[in-house]
């Protein structure tokens, strides 16, 4: 089915409290798991990480830089060549999970949400077009939108040719019900972010560098360089 489009929700109080620890202390909390109490609670509509696995994760990346352990982590990590990785392994650590599609699927849940076609896939992953969805979908029914997006689905099918019946198709429910769970999904991320000023959706793509992620002030270049 191809890559995956990823919103991460990040707790930015969360986010800014890693940065601002030592390089040093940050190494000590995430190996003795210290810091686990303040994590955001994990938003069990989404895709999460156990804290465990983040901490592994973040711990094996620091392992291969050259950190000062007195300085600050924003310091350090802005010093590092590749430190938008490491920001982006401490954003996951930092979110309360995140919203994840297969990129193919991503026109769908979008176009549908803001009501017209996108140009192409680059622009699905755009600042005005996410500024379009959360506009759109802020407030609005899970139900209503994913009885859309499946009349939609249903509706393409149709125009390419293809059964909309189970019994000629076996793949229908199952494609159904994931269309279903994906765009209530969307919903209840769109609400969350809109109703949590510390919330922030951090969009990317699955294997696209890491300074690639994040528009304006969150893009993560932006975040460390600014």
């Amino acid at each position: 089915m191809g890559l995956e489009m990823v919103g991460l929700l990040v707790h930015a109080p969360t986010l800014d409290h890693l940065l601002g620890l030592t390089w040093g202390e940050l190494r000590t909390h995430m190996e003795t798991g210290n810091l686990r109490e303040m994590r955001p609670v994990q938003d069990n509509r989404l895709t999460v990480t156990f804290a465990i696995d983040a901490e592994a994760e973040w711990l094996d990346w620091m392992d291969q830089q050259k950190g000062d352990d007195g300085g600050h982590v924003l310091d350090v990590l802005a010093s590092c060549k590749d430190g938008e990785e490491g920001l982006l392994h401490l954003m996951k650590w930092a979110s309360l999970g995140s919203w994840e599609v297969w990129e193919g699927r991503a026109f769908l849940y979008l176009e549908e949400a803001i009501g017209r076609e996108a140009n192409d896939i680059h622009e699905l992953y755009t600042a005005s077009l996410w500024d379009e969805v959360l506009q759109h979908l802020n407030g609005l029914s899970e139900d209503e939108f994913s009885q859309r997006v499946v009349m939609n689905w249903m509706q393409r099918r149709v125009e390419l040719g293809e059964t909309i019946e189970e019994s000629e198709d076996p793949k229908i429910v199952p494609t159904f019900e994931a269309h279903t769970r994906t765009s209530k999904a969307l919903v209840h991320t769109v609400n969350r972010v809109e109703g949590d000023d510390d919330l922030v959706l951090i969009l990317g793509r699955e294997h696209l560098e890491a300074s690639k992620w994040g528009h304006g002030e969150w893009n993560l270049s932006a975040r460390l360089h600014r």
